[in-house]
């Protein structure tokens, strides 16, 4: 015991020693050691104790939108946030929310079989036999249907994969699909088999991807048994997300709303996901030919493609609700810049009992918020105005995060420094993804939260990371050692930070613990305190590390003299995806010509086992030069204006910084997200206003950068893509213009 309270002690000391003579980004080298001495004090206060207790309370009844139990946890959140003395208030807004009334689903032919279309009760897990309350196994956004037809399997149901199926000679078109969860967001797999005229879509969990295949099975292992469902919304959010009734504007109560009939995020064609104990006698009565390898799961039978004799019965029906969202939001007024806000979220409704989704997240921020408001009890006041939000409604589409950016959107232009959003999170590596110009800040922030497991920083432990994992793919070099930083994600959509970055412009963080805690609970009625407590944070040690995280990224924004921003980081980011670009379209065009000449000499025919149908990939248009000039030129202009701002902020002394001209530039540096916002937005989902971060069209969650320029490309629309590198440029230029105009 004495050995170990020396050693702490020593460590502490040590801390404190080097906490002197770290640099820290908008603060002069005096207010740095007052920051990281706060910082210590608020370490001291978090508690994992506190973690549990709140996931405990918070996850022991489902609580989806419009539920008692969901009115219970914004009350519980809402007291706590009273208790701990922050200015409280609760945001309701009405949406449309559908739930089911009626699921059918049966084989007809070869066979009869009836699913089952239920989770079974667990004895290891005490909340799972909570049926009363549960949502069923659904996904939301569905429409009503009644459909019968042969079925087909599409492996993960993305577009690559009806390109196979045509070279298979199979058609969907009036025929009902069966896809893998898995390789996109699981909206857009009916939204693919819609466009090829599939008449309804089945989505289950093969066991390869989260089932036995990967570990042991719920309760004994963390990985999903054969009866767990993936719940979750199918809105085609890459349009827009938010309440399909009210796009740009908040869902109030008298909001004008569009009839249900025009809404463009509600496809037409019925969706419903399955367990693999369900999905197996179909997949195993299909005939056609047998899947290709890499189609193929972990069932103990062929997989075959269809169609055939398999013939299914899909009937689905819904009741289709206004429901009220509550938004908890909870305000420290800022006592020397009240009017610039730092904004922190997390959703608090779960699909059932959502113990890792969604609070996991909320637990650690109401930790956090909680350590905040024990240093205000020592006098410390923050100089900016600190918000913490609970959001409602994020399963079913971020409702409640947009309702309330759209409703609050010319305010928040006006006020909101920054937008922290968490979500999920569990044991492993940190994750933090974001506004590139903020890249530099978030490393200080990594560089000094340590990690639980290893003692040593969350930022040193990514980078060991990354080199274990450049060492496996071959691209380890020797430069890569002496890498001090690294280099966050982009956002693409998910979770709540959406409106606030792609629609309005706000700076944002997605912050996350995870990649040591893998398993098959996600939205089924195993995602519970008892599975979380046992495989994902035993011990809350790292709902600990995500409240140090997320508490100094709000903490440092709230403080600093002069907000973190250095848009060199931004440039050099921006000026690599516009690389990428270029050469994608240049490997776009090489391995076009080449494929096209195998093609036109016949050599996949040749090749081709001829008793087998698999016909030669169409014939393409070939890559024209496209013309990235203006964006290169607006890339170089870039680049001077962010070396010259950088030098000038450097430049400045921050105890002489005069407060009236601080504000200004303050205000100019957290606006300047805005000025990349393009004012048509992306081609057909002008909601998504962003130039450089957008959600795909056809990966749902997953980013593209350079969107409009990107996806023209991916899509082989030339024309477009030459259109949208110059709207790009335009964009950029704007941006420069902007930075240069910034003056002290």
């Amino acid at each position: 015991m004495r050995k170990y309270v020396l050693t702490a002690g020593t460590l502490l000391l040590a801390s404190l020693t080097w906490s002197q003579t770290k640099p820290l980004a908008g603060f002069s080298e005096s207010a740095a050691k007052e920051e990281f001495a706060k910082e210590e004090q608020f370490d001291g206060y978090l508690k994992a104790s506190n973690v549990d207790s709140f996931m405990k309370v918070m996850s022991a009844h489902p609580h989806h939108v419009g539920s008692p139990a969901g009115k219970a946890v914004a009350d519980f959140i809402y007291g706590k946030f009273k208790g701990w003395g922050y200015d409280v208030q609760v945001e309701t807004f009405y949406v449309l929310f559908p739930t089911p009334k009626e699921r059918l689903l049966e084989m007809t032919g070869p066979t009869s079989y009836k699913a089952v279309l239920a989770e079974l009760a667990l004895k290891e897990d005490a909340t799972s036999g909570q049926s009363r309350e549960q949502l069923p196994t659904y996904n939301c956004w569905s429409p009503d249907g009644d459909v019968t037809g042969q079925l087909v399997f599409v492996n993960y149901g993305i577009p690559e994969d009806y390109d196979l199926l045509e070279r298979l000679g199979i058609s969907v078109k009036g025929k009902i699909v069966i896809a893998k969860y898995g390789h996109s967001w699981r909206g857009i797999k009916p939204k693919v088999a819609q466009e090829h005229g599939a008449i309804g879509c089945l989505i289950y969990s093969d066991p390869k991807d989260d089932g036995y295949y990967e570990g042991d099975v719920y309760p004994k292992g963390a990985f999903k048994n054969e009866y767990g469902v993936q719940r979750g919304s199918v809105m085609d959010m890459p349009v827009y997300p938010g309440d399909p009734l009210t796009p740009g504007i908040g869902a109030t109560k008298d909001a004008k709303r569009l009839d249900r009939k025009d809404v463009a995020t509600i496809l037409k064609i019925p969706v419903l996901p399955i367990s693999y104990h369900d999905a197996a006698p179909l997949l195993k009565a299909l005939e056609g030919p047998v899947a290709p390898e890499s189609w193929r799961g972990a069932l103990p039978f062929t997989y075959h493609v269809g169609p055939g004799k398999a013939t299914v019965h899909l009937k689905l029906a819904f009741n289709w609700d206004i429901k009220p969202i509550n938004n908890v939001i909870a305000r420290l007024p800022g006592s020397q810049w009240p009017d610039e806000w730092v904004i922190r979220g997390n959703h608090h409704d779960g699909w059932v009992n959502g113990a890792g989704d969604p609070l996991s997240g909320m637990s650690a921020m109401l930790e956090e918020a909680r350590g905040v408001s024990e240093l205000v009890k020592t006098g410390w006041k923050p100089k900016r105005t600190m918000i913490y939000c609970a959001w409602d409604g994020e399963e079913p589409g971020l409702l409640g995060s947009t309702e309330w950016v759209e409703y609050h959107a010319d305010e928040l232009r006006q006020k909101a420094v920054v937008y922290i959003n968490t979500d999920g999170s569990g044991r492993g590596f940190f994750g933090a993804e974001g506004s590139h110009a903020l890249e530099p800040f978030m490393n200080e922030v990594a560089r000094d939260v340590t990690d639980p497991e290893t003692g040593i920083s969350i930022g040193d432990r990514m980078h060991s990371r990354e080199l274990v994992n450049a060492a496996g793919g071959n691209r380890l070099k020797k430069d890569l050692f002496s890498k001090k930083t690294f280099s966050i994600g982009a956002l693409g959509s998910g979770s709540d930070f959406s409106p606030f970055l792609q629609h309005t412009g706000i700076p944002s963080f997605n912050l996350a613990f995870g990649g040591e805690d893998p398993g098959g609970e996600y939205h089924s009625i195993y995602d519970s305190y008892d599975d979380y407590r046992r495989f994902k944070d035993p011990g809350f040690q790292y709902g600990v590390a995500l409240a140090k995280a997320a508490g100094r990224t709000s903490l440092r924004m709230a403080d600093a003299s002069l907000l973190p921003f250095d848009f060199r980081s931004l440039y050099k980011t921006v000026s690599g995806y516009a690389t990428e670009l270029s050469g994608l379209l240049d490997q776009m065009r090489e391995s076009t010509a080449l494929s096209n000449q195998l093609i036109r000499e016949h050599h996949y025919s040749y090749a081709g086992d001829p008793t087998v149908t698999l016909l030669p990939p169409p014939v393409k248009e070939e890559v024209p030069y496209l013309d990235f000039s203006p964006l290169q030129n607006a890339l170089r202009n870039l680049e001077k204006a962010t070396d010259q701002l950088a030098d000038t902020l450097g430049k400045r002394n921050l105890t002489n910084l005069a407060a009236n001209v601080s504000d200004a530039v303050n205000q100019a540096l957290y606006k300047a997200e805005q000025q990349l916002l393009s004012d048509k937005g992306l081609p057909r989902r002008d909601w998504y206003r962003h130039a450089i971060y957008a959600p795909g069209f056809y990966t749902g969650y997953g980013v593209k950068t350079l969107p409009g320029i990107r996806e023209a490309i991916e899509q082989r629309n030339w024309k477009e893509a030459q259109e949208q590198i110059g709207v790009a440029a335009s964009v950029l230029q704007h941006f420069t213009d902007y930075l240069n105009g910034i003056r002290f």
